[in-house]
């Protein structure tokens, strides 16, 4: 076992003989089989690991682990794994190997004939599996219970008894019926001790209660004769009848107490047209009845009970939670029109709230759009607490609370489209009575209630401080005032004034509430007379440490103020990272854990013991986990996913400083090759977005990146790497830019071992924009690769961000751009910024990344770039991946990409020969039958090649 301080120290080390290979540069070979870890899970005794690990695009594997000894299990394509509540099991998905999956495809099979998903179920004592095929979904009880419950896929192959011969009109009328009707399934329940099983047929959705008694299900089918809503008690084969009758059946419910059961079901008009949704309640095991829905007090004219509104109890089980909405118009009757005679048409107004893009992306959302509402136990129909002048509502004291906060941006719609951060009305709301009261208004920040609900706050931009209103008085109270130190960003650079360093929690009943400062935690009495308290006792501020809490319990709404807080810390200086540990109302200073460089992943703690599960990293080193307690006295490793790391050159990390041209003291990244030689020359990679500094120990795992290089691929081929931070001034990004790179590589040049004719830059989005801005004024770079770069600034102004349909006027005048003003109040400086209007200054070799469905960036702004280049002469390049966003999402073109972006530099960098691609192109007429990566006179690669 490896002490506390011996884990930040030491690293495998695998010792070399004479006959050892020696390690060799990474290739895109290892990058396609480096492993990476998800879907972990601890039981809730502590006592197991689950984890995932695997290449990206090939199987992977299930992996099970004790924390308490060696034992450890692997099941070869497991994922999506649980831990059973009392910790003796594991249940898990088998998938299919995706060879097998890929020769379906190719044979184009059905759908119902493709390979299918299995369950595994592992016994922890002895690690044998249970398996059973064809699983669609399974479920186990959260704290107990040794049941399970999975859905099987549908059997195709049964014949089905009632189809006949049908006439046109009876196969229309069951095509209707269809749409109005879920249809299930086989649910099987097994019993983890005993192995025996009870089957039930044509289920739809299936819960069960947080200790496991009870399993609730619905049942649906074609005919209508099991349509329900069952339950079936722990121990017995006979499921009880909550209530029956044709219809569908929704949202099931469950309080945490495991007494009571809800749930939606339009059964009481299923016939009609338009059928009303009914809200039902019920106590387990027994029959369910109204709570709300057609004739029931609360539910204004015109409105019903909606089925998108997700259903739910308070804490204590007393106050259910829906949603309603408006009785939407029925559809129109348009059967008698053809679709080439329909007008398509997008109308945009001036007086639109919100732009007619921007509506269309959240259509869909809008039509499902519910409103809160709530029903008391004891107390006859039903209270509207949210409505269409309300649309957002949060209830106090985890649902249980008699005060509500309502938030609107309504009234600020169309000031989304030039404005940032939005603003924001809000409203108290009494949850006994759903009446409100408007008490804020026009606020540019986030508004939120205080867990008790005694408190309704925000950050106030003007004065950047933290205000509050009391619930109970309506008395305001500046929360954070009395505080000496700043609590806005003091790095912020952004047009818009600055955010805070964040609200760190409430301790119990409202009782205190604590802030962040840039090093230490603040905790202040709401309406006391108590001076604030540096919980930290000024140690951040005085060692230049940042403390932040890290909440092992977020189930818990309120910080405890008797017991220890943990909390993470970030050197500024070093960069080290770690962990110490004090108290709300103790009375020493905070006490130090683990230092370290490295970057220690959120601890996670189990349900019912005091083990942790967290990953420890550096650039060296892989995130992998450790278990320890909540002391951290010892770190035992857990996962080890890439030991053949070893096999291959890697690198090093050390902070690097210089000066910007305007005297700025600066920091950044300089990672350099293994056996790094100073009386060498080297050729170096820049690459930057936003300030990186802080991540000085994070690791990068090689990887087909989606927009930016691999880290460690480059450095592991040769390359040094530079990272530096970057401060703007409003008005003048791609100056800034210029202003604090420039200075950092020269300042690298001077050190004698970058090789200043073989420096290359890369970045994307908004390094790409700083880019293809810094390429005007310098020729200090053999190659540059810009992704998505903004070219011209005026035509990008006034467009239109398509993945969330908002205007990109925001962008510039207020947010990342930080021109800080209109297109017409502040021209130059759009003009000035914009690399368009500067192209014939360029002389850097160029590569630009932009696709034609980039939902952040319009690619034509890249389009712009390139035939401005093009026509000038200068040697340009331009990949378009047909169909991709603004970064890439499928794996065969990131993989491609990191290729092309591969050899594009290690020819004007290392003088290795061009590919095809580069030297020649690839005309269309020649796009799907070479992709051009073969080194021109080699044979061309055929088509689907995997080179």
């Amino acid at each position: 076992m490896l002490t506390a301080l011996a884990l930040i120290l030491v690293t495998p080390f695998i010792t070399l003989d004479a006959t050892a290979q020696v390690k060799r540069p990474l290739d895109h070979e290892a990058v396609e089989n480096w492993n990476r870890i998800s879907g972990v899970e601890l039981s809730r005794d502590g006592n197991w690991v689950l984890w995932e690990v695997g290449p990206e695009e090939k199987d992977g594997r299930l992996r099970i682990k004790s924390t308490l000894s060696a034992t450890e299990y692997e099941v070869n394509r497991g994922e999506a794994g649980v831990f059973s509540g009392n910790g003796l099991y594991a249940a898990f998905k088998i998938v299919p190997v995706m060879d097998s999956v890929r020769t379906a495809k190719l044979a184009k099979k059905k759908s119902k004939d493709m390979p299918k998903d299995n369950l595994g179920i592992m016994d922890l004592n002895t690690g044998s599996i249970d398996q059973f095929e064809r699983v669609l979904s399974f479920k186990l009880p959260e704290e107990r219970g040794n049941r399970i419950a999975f859905r099987l896929v549908k059997d195709e192959s049964k014949p089905d008894s009632t189809e006949a011969d049908k006439s046109e009109e009876e196969e229309e009328d069951e095509d209707d019926e269809e749409e109005k009707k879920d249809e299930g399934t086989t649910l099987v329940v097994l019993d983890l001790e005993s192995g025996t099983e009870t089957r039930v047929e044509d289920v739809t959705d299936y819960e069960f209660s947080k200790d496991g008694a009870w399993l609730a299900y619905i049942r649906s089918n074609k005919e209508g004769d099991v349509d329900g809503v069952y339950v079936l008690p722990e121990g017995s084969s006979d499921a009880a009848e909550v209530l029956i009758g044709e219809g569908n059946y929704k949202q099931l419910a469950m309080d945490d107490r495991s007494a009571q059961l809800a749930f939606l079901s339009n059964n009481r008009d299923f016939e009609s047209d338009q059928p009303h949704y009914t809200l039902y309640r019920a106590s387990l095991g027994e029959s369910a009845f109204v709570i709300a829905g057609p004739g029931v007090d609360g539910l204004s004219d015109g409105w019903w009970v909606s089925e998108h509104g997700s259903v739910y109890f308070s804490d204590s089980g007393k106050n259910l939670f829906f949603g309603t909405a408006p009785i939407p118009d029925p559809e129109p009757d348009d059967d008698d029109v053809l679709d080439e005679e329909k007008v398509k048409v997008d109308v945009w107004s001036w007086t639109d709230p919100l732009l007619q893009p921007n509506q269309l992306v959240q259509l869909e959302n809008e039509q499902k759009r519910t409103y809160l509402a709530v029903a008391m136990q004891g107390k006859d129909g039903i209270i509207q607490l949210g409505n269409e002048l309300i649309p957002t509502v949060v209830v106090s004291d985890e649902g249980d609370g008699s005060v509500a906060l309502g938030t609107s941006n309504l009234p600020y719609r169309q000031e989304i489209s030039w404005d940032s951060p939005g603003y924001m009305d809000a409203y108290q709301i009494d949850v006994r009575t759903g009446s409100h009261q408007q008490i804020l208004t026009r606020i540019q920040d986030r508004i939120q209630l205080s867990p008790s609900g005694n408190y309704v706050y925000w950050w106030d931009r003007d004065e950047l401080v933290w205000r509050g209103i009391s619930t109970e008085s309506g008395e305001p109270a500046k929360l954070s005032g009395a505080i000496p130190t700043r609590l806005d960003n003091e790095l912020h650079d952004w047009p818009y004034k600055p955010n805070s360093y964040g609200l760190a929690g409430w301790s119990e009943n409202d009782s205190r509430v604590l802030f962040y400062d840039k090093y230490d935690i603040w905790a202040v009495e709401p309406h006391g007379d108590t001076p604030p308290q540096n919980i930290t006792d000024g140690l951040g501020r005085e060692q230049n440490l940042r403390f932040r809490i890290i909440d092992l319990d977020p189930e818990e709404a309120a910080l405890a103020s008797d017991e220890d807080l943990l909390l993470s810390v970030l050197d500024y200086s070093t960069k080290n990272g770690g962990f110490y540990r004090d108290k709300i109302n103790g009375k020493k200073n905070p006490e130090k854990i683990v230092m370290g460089p490295s970057v220690w992943g959120t601890p996670r703690k189990a349900k019912e013991a005091d083990v942790l599960i967290l990953t420890s990293q550096s650039f060296t080193d892989f995130p992998d986990y450790y278990a320890t307690d909540v002391k951290m006295t010892e770190f035992r490793p857990i996962s080890n996913a890439n030991p053949q790391q070893d096999e291959y050159t890697w690198g090093t990390s050390e902070l690097y400083s210089w000066t910007s041209t305007d005297g700025q003291r600066l920091d950044g990244i300089l990672y350099k090759p293994d056996d790094f030689d100073p009386s060498r020359k080297y050729p170096m990679m820049v690459y930057f977005y936003e300030k990186n500094s802080n991540n000085l120990n994070r690791h990068h795992a090689p990887r087909a990146g989606s927009s930016s290089i691999s880290y460690s691929f480059y450095v592991s081929r040769g390359y040094l790497l530079f990272v530096p931070d970057i401060p703007y001034k409003v008005g003048y990004p791609g100056e800034s830019a210029v202003n604090a790179v420039m200075p950092g590589i020269t300042s690298l040049i001077g050190e004698g071992f970058v090789d200043a004719k073989r420096i290359g830059v890369q970045g994307h989005s908004w390094g790409g924009y700083q880019i293809a801005y810094m390429v005007t004024q310098t020729n200090l770079f053999a190659a540059a690769e810009a992704g998505a770069p903004v070219s011209n600034m005026t035509s990008a102004y006034g467009g239109i961000r398509w993945g969330s349909g908002l205007s990109r006027m925001m962008q510039y005048e207020q947010s990342q751009s930080r021109i800080g003003g209109t297109l017409w109040n502040a021209l130059q400086k759009y003009i000035h910024n914009s690399p368009l209007f500067q192209a014939d200054k360029v002389e850097t070799p160029l590569l630009i990344m932009h696709n034609d469905e980039d939902g952040a960036v319009p690619w034509y702004q890249g389009i712009e770039y390139f035939v401005a280049l093009r026509r000038l002469g200068r040697p340009v390049w331009m990949l378009n991946y047909n169909g991709e966003a603004h970064g890439l999402r499928q794996y065969k073109n990131r993989k491609d990409w990191s290729i092309r972006m591969q050899q594009f530099f290690d020819h004007y960098l290392k003088g290795d020969p061009a590919p095809v691609w580069l030297k020649e192109g690839v005309p269309a007429i020649k796009k799907g039958k070479t992709l051009g990566l073969e080194i021109a006179g080699e044979p061309v690669a055929g088509r689907g090649s995997k080179n």
